[in-house]
């Protein structure tokens, strides 16, 4: 299950074996420029459906694309000039992005909402896996409650839930509201990597060998002319 790698030269034969295990649904672990990820090929459904039932997470806010390079940004989302400047000018790092999706995307990825937050790491495991995979993975944030008998109810934060009492029960969300929000604190995420193999129904980790940095994202909604942050991390701005 857990694959000893060097992050930055690593092996070639255990890049191909994670990513035909991608493409047949499989899920991985691996370390980012953040905390721990575990993802799957965007392109399969049977592997999204599989991390949303390991990550036991309903809401979409709280999953990512995971890209190599910003140019899939735009197969993916939609990104004019202004933006496209600002995300060359942060990325990669730690970072997402909230964009408005293409109507491809939202097939692809069975999406509820017309927009999604992209990231592009600056960690060679993600992208190195990506390029070997040859299309962005799907992850989410690695947290203590996806393993066996965790109680999560410490980690959530009041008023994260999908209630719209807010605003009149009608759906809509203002842009805070519509993005990903921190559901946990930092003491709910892994340090190394043999901690995740308590997490059931993963295939896959890809481990340095280190202890990893529990660190959270800064999240910026650039949907719109304004750039908003909606969650002040890693990324420095």
């Amino acid at each position: 299950m857990i694959e000893y790698i060097v992050p930055g030269n690593i092996d070639d034969r255990t890049l191909a074996r994670a990513a035909k295990l991608l493409r047949e649904g499989g899920i991985a672990a691996l370390p980012t420029d953040t905390s721990w990820s575990i993802a799957c090929s965007m392109n399969s459904r049977e592997g999204i459906k599989r991390l949303r039932s390991i990550s036991q997470a309903r809401d979409e806010r709280l999953f990512t694309l995971l890209c190599s390079d910003i140019s899939q940004f735009g197969e993916l989302c939609s990104i004019d000039n202004s933006r496209f400047r600002l995300i060359k000018r942060l990325a990669p790092g730690p970072f997402v992005f909230i964009l408005k999706t293409q109507l491809g995307t939202e097939k692809v990825l069975g999406l509820h909402r017309r927009e999604i937050g992209v990231r592009l790491p600056d960690s060679p495991v993600p992208r190195a896996l990506i390029n070997a995979l040859g299309c962005p993975l799907y992850g989410i944030t690695a947290k203590r409650s996806m393993t066996a008998g965790w109680n999560d109810d410490a980690w959530e934060e009041a008023g994260s839930g999908d209630d719209d009492s807010d605003n009149g029960g009608s759906g809509e969300r203002s842009a805070a509201e519509a993005a990903p929000a921190v559901f946990y604190r930092e003491d709910a995420l892994f340090d190394g990597g043999w901690e995740l193999e308590d997490i059931r129904g993963l295939d896959l980790i890809l481990d340095p060998g280190e202890d990893h940095p529990r660190l959270f994202s800064t999240v910026l909604d650039v949907r719109c002319a304004d750039v908003e942050v909606l969650r002040h991390g890693a990324g420095k701005i």
